[in-house]
């Protein structure tokens, strides 16, 4: 009899243990067509215009900065590093609530330039980018990867497909694994951004 109720004591307590847990995490998603009928679905695709509306949730976020920063990859070394955006400085404030949203846009301007526009309530931040002369270049929001306050993450990426034989791929690349720098070394992708944030 103590046994069982040993056993019961440990289920409970493991089963709140993970209600805890899942209440304190940090969610992302992403909504990655939200222009909200088909015509503009497909004029955005006519324009290789990438755009997700964003939502972080979770009961830490409130009261915690955060920054965005981009890294740069050309052949898998980090050849740019910038701080786009980082909270708690002149007008941009901590999280207010249990909720962060804004939407990113991304698509080339030029043959040889990325540009990314990252669009929060009251302002919004552009960033540019050197970029081979193609259109396939694919803006992604990781929403898979788990996120934990201090602890830096890379929320996006401006990526270009693995290419086997005939056919490219974009999933195999977004979904490899958590060692994003690797992917020149894995895929042999000359050229990708990754965009890495942190709470804190």
């Amino acid at each position: 009899m103590k046994t069982i109720f040993k056993t019961l004591f440990f289920i409970l307590c493991f089963s709140q243990n993970v209600v805890a847990q899942k209440e304190l995490s940090i969610k992302m998603h992403s909504d990655p067509k939200p222009w909200g009928n088909d015509e503009m679905q497909s004029l955005a695709e006519w324009q290789n215009l990438d755009y997700h509306k964003i939502k972080f949730t979770g009961k830490q976020l409130k009261g915690k900065n955060y920054y965005i920063v981009s890294k740069e990859f050309w052949r898998g070394e980090v050849t740019k590093s910038d701080t786009i955006f980082k909270s708690g400085k002149l007008i941009f404030q901590p999280v207010q609530s249990d909720t962060l949203a804004f939407s990113i846009m991304g698509g080339r301007i030029s043959d040889k330039t990325l540009r990314t526009d990252f669009k929060f309530d009251r302002f919004s931040i552009e960033a540019d980018f050197d970029c081979k002369d193609t259109n396939e270049y694919s803006l992604r929001a990781h929403e898979w990867l788990p996120i934990e306050p201090g602890q830096p993450f890379y929320a996006f990426s401006y990526i270009l497909p693995y290419e086997q034989g005939d056919y490219k791929y974009y999933c195999a690349v977004e979904g490899s694994g958590k060692d994003m720098e690797k992917w020149y070394q894995e895929f042999g992708i000359e050229h990708y951004v990754l965009f890495e944030m942190k709470f804190y």
